[in-house]
């Protein structure tokens, strides 16, 4: 058990809104993920599910409700304290935003030049380790442009899992992916479930890979949560979205 665990859920979210002039876009969400949990959030584009995310890192303040990351409440928090937040946070962007002037190894170990007092050669071991439990150790020297869209994800995440976060937040990973790759991406979300005990919300339209992946799925509609539970939950509501969005994706 981490010295810092507690009673209180990793993430643990209540009555968080967030509007754009009258675009209301997060109406009232209460959400929380256990450690270990993976939650999948689903819904249409402009349902709010980047925003939430957003919300989540502290990209973005709501304007009102509370998000508190392993006990502490970051709306509101200071830059310092956010900074400190952030470091038990990886983030997973839909385009992978890798920096295309640095090498595969160098994005990876960037986050560890900049929050750790590691040396070079242990940065670089510690980069290198990460992007051979990914299958990527044949591809260092490589720039972004030079591996194909699902090695970019791969090198986004083991990015992601530099800092050894408890909390990782995923904003579409398996976008613009063939099916085969999507399955490897999924892969490995159960992997790190499985091995680290890491709590991860993931933001995805891919209602079948969440369905291998999650542990629970929240269906995001209007601005608020119109349903979570298990995949087989989902398909036994009559509720006529609910069935209109499983149906759309079959």
């Amino acid at each position: 058990m981490k010295k810092n665990e507690t009673a209180e859920p990793p993430i643990l979210v209540k009555g968080l809104r967030k509007a754009f002039g009258d675009q209301k876009v997060l109406n009232g969400i209460d959400l929380q993920a256990a450690r270990g949990e993976t939650v999948a959030v689903l819904g249409q584009s402009g349902t709010g599910k980047s925003v939430l995310l957003k919300l989540l890192i502290g990209l973005q303040a709501p304007d009102s409700g509370s998000i508190r990351i392993d006990g502490q409440d970051i709306t509101g928090a200071d830059p310092e304290q956010l900074n400190e937040v952030r470091k038990k946070i990886g983030f997973l962007f839909q385009q992978a935003a890798l920096y295309d002037s640095l090498t595969v190894e160098d994005n990876v170990a960037f986050p560890l030049s900049r929050h750790t007092k590691m040396s070079e050669d242990e940065r670089r071991q510690r980069a290198r380790e990460l992007l051979a439990n990914l299958g990527m150790e044949h591809d260092l020297e490589k720039m972004p442009s030079q591996v194909s869209g699902g090695m970019q994800k791969r090198v986004g995440l083991a990015r992601a899992l530099a800092l050894e976060p408890e909390i990782l937040l995923f904003d579409e990973p398996t976008a613009a992916l063939d099916p085969i790759t999507a399955a490897e991406i999924g892969k490995l979300i159960v992997q790190l479930k499985d091995e680290r005990k890491i709590t991860s919300i993931v933001v995805t339209h891919d209602i079948r890979g969440a369905q291998r992946f999650a542990d629970r799925l929240l269906l995001m509609h209007e601005g608020k949560i119109l349903m979570e539970g298990t995949f087989a939950d989902l398909q036994k509501s009559r509720d006529k979205f609910v069935a209109q969005f499983l149906g759309s994706d079959s």
